[in-house]
Parts: structure tokens; sequence; C-alpha cells
């Protein structure tokens, strides 16, 4: 079952349970992934499991944002649904890697490129970016490169 036919099947699931919050991020999930299948540059029509998985991690990163902005603000309500918003939709991403686990591939991706020094990030971050698609964030593999190239 590929990721557009799970979440339509966990949509009528939360809607039967009742489930608002659930309800309303797979909506949204089912939304972003309708756009991404009918988009002008998707002449197949089809939705691929890692372009599937590129939206699910920029939901979760738009999640996470907007529940920083609001615990600023004071505002736990909205917090906590974003929050909910996020876990549900980690649910459906592939199993992150450890920290451990990450820097052992960066480590490979510097001896293969020959990188030396932090001018040679960009080299480093498209390999591992790849290799790591959907297993890791970006932002914490970025963390990773930066402590060890500088």
């Amino acid at each position: 079952m590929n990721y557009f036919e799970q979440i339509n099947a966990d949509l009528k699931a939360a809607m039967l349970a009742r489930e608002t919050i659930k309800t309303e991020t797979l909506r949204g999930i089912k939304k972003e992934f309708l756009e991404a299948k009918t988009a002008k540059d998707n002449p197949s029509g089809e939705l691929s499991d890692d372009k599937a998985i590129k939206i699910l991690q920029k939901m979760i990163k738009q999640r996470r944002e907007a529940a920083e902005i609001y615990r600023g603000q004071g505002r736990v309500d909205l917090y906590d649904n974003e929050i909910a918003e996020a876990s549900y939709i980690e649910h459906y991403l592939p199993a992150q890697l450890s920290h451990e686990e990450i820097e052992n591939a960066v480590r490979a991706a510097i001896t293969a490129t020959g990188a030396a020094d932090i001018k040679d990030m960009g080299k480093v971050m498209g390999i591992v970016s790849k290799q790591l698609a959907g297993k890791a964030e970006g932002k914490v593999i970025s963390e990773i490169v930066k402590t060890l190239l500088g």
C-alpha cells in the first residue's frame, strides 16, 4: 500500500472513531498529496514515495515552527494542537536514524568526497542528504557536517 492509499484508509478510520485532530491532520496530508499528484510538473499523475516523504517532512517542519511561535506567545492550546499534528504526521515517516548512524554516514561521505574544511560542506551535504532522505532531518545532518568539518 502506498502513502496515498494508507492516508485514505487511516482518514476513514479516524473519521469513524471521531478523532478530530487526527482527521484534520490526515485531511491536510491528503490535500498536499492531491496537489502534488495534479501539479503541472507531474505529468504522470503519480505520487512517488520519495515525494510523499518530502511532503510529510515539510509538513512536520511547518507544525514545529508554528508550535514554537505559539509557545512564545503563551498559546498553550494551539501549541498542543500543532505538536499533536506533527506526531500524527511523523507516524508515516520511516524510522529516524540515531545521531551515531548519521555521523557515520557523514564521515563516509567526507572520506568519499575528500572534504577537508567547511568550504566543502555542499559536496558532503549533497551526498548525505540523498542517502538519508526521509531518515534524518536536514538540520541535524547540517549540524553534524559543520561539527566534523569545522
